[in-house]
């Protein structure tokens, strides 16, 4: 397979970013740190109770843009908002794919349809999205493409088979799409942040919908249930510190002056420690099996 060397584009002046999932949480957090660096930012969320454009009127007054956005929309509707975000400031610098949900099952609990519908909005929908950003990224032959996974890619827990899974598809699928974008000097990044204290455990975000309860896992259950109830709002990260690292990183600005962007960046010691351990984790395995493993060759 043919390696690219991943071109650096200079990312000065004021950039112009869009967010999707800007209602809460990370994506909230984004969006005040991209205003604050003096960038421009298009913010975006999906209609729930009221529109999205009414769910994003305090990020209007703080001085984004806002457009309503649902990455599980058809490719065609996608496009078209695509489309329009562009013509807002004549282009798009990067793209930050931030939406998501975590819905909660034990996988002998959920069906076909749960999966599908978190791969929907946790990776098909950021796909889609990148899709329809990158001709327009390409022609102008630069641009940066943030997915955001999760350090549930890197270890098994109880009940969070359709989140992780879906970010365990961003994790295997973007390496592909990076290797293919860069000799037109696009750039993209996995953010794995770790425990962080946004709303997504809190009761009504956070979603408990297997539909086939066993008796037996009655006991598991209880342990996630009781776990995501006593860490909502004891996360140890801070969203808004992890915003302005991601800002710094993609900039090269700031305490990321001189470096580059890498493929995966941690956020929080725990975010860190879950890609290292999992590293060093492969990496014991191949060390003891290397010799009974490599001998494969004809």
């Amino acid at each position: 397979m043919p390696s690219f060397q991943i071109q650096q584009p200079e990312m000065t002046g004021q950039l112009t970013w869009l967010v999707t999932g800007c209602t809460s949480g990370m994506g909230e957090s984004l969006v005040h740190a991209i205003l604050a660096a003096g960038d421009r930012v298009i913010a975006t969320g999906r209609r729930r109770e009221s529109s999205g454009i009414e769910r994003l009127a305090s990020l209007k007054d703080a001085g984004a843009a806002v457009m309503e956005l649902d990455v599980t929309a058809s490719e065609d509707v996608i496009k078209a908002k695509v489309d329009e975000a562009w013509s807002l400031y004549g282009h798009v610098d990067v793209l930050i794919n931030n939406a998501g949900y975590i819905d909660v099952g034990v996988f002998e609990e959920v069906d076909e349809a749960s999966l599908v519908r978190s791969l929907r909005t946790n990776a098909i929908g950021p796909l889609n999205l990148t899709r329809a950003f990158l001709p327009y990224m390409r022609s102008r032959g630069t641009g940066t493409v943030l997915f955001m996974s999760s350090v549930g890619a890197y270890y098994g827990a109880p009940g969070a088979s359709t989140y992780s899974g879906a970010k365990g598809l961003l994790e295997s699928l973007v390496p592909n799409i990076a290797a293919e974008i860069a000799p037109f000097g696009l750039r993209t990044c996995m953010l794995t942040p770790g425990l962080f204290r946004t709303n997504v455990w809190t009761p009504g975000n956070i979603l408990y919908r297997a539909p086939n309860i066993i008796p037996e896992y009655e006991e598991v259950n209880r342990g996630i249930k009781d776990l995501c109830k006593n860490g909502d709002g004891n996360q140890p990260g801070d969203p808004r510190k992890a915003a302005d690292i991601i800002i710094e990183a993609v900039k090269g600005e700031g305490r990321c002056e001189g470096m580059t962007l890498p493929p995966w960046l941690p956020l929080g010691a725990d975010g860190v420690q879950a890609i290292r351990d999992n590293s060093e984790a492969k990496s014991k395995v191949c060390n003891a099996w290397e010799i009974i493993a490599s001998a494969t060759d004809f």
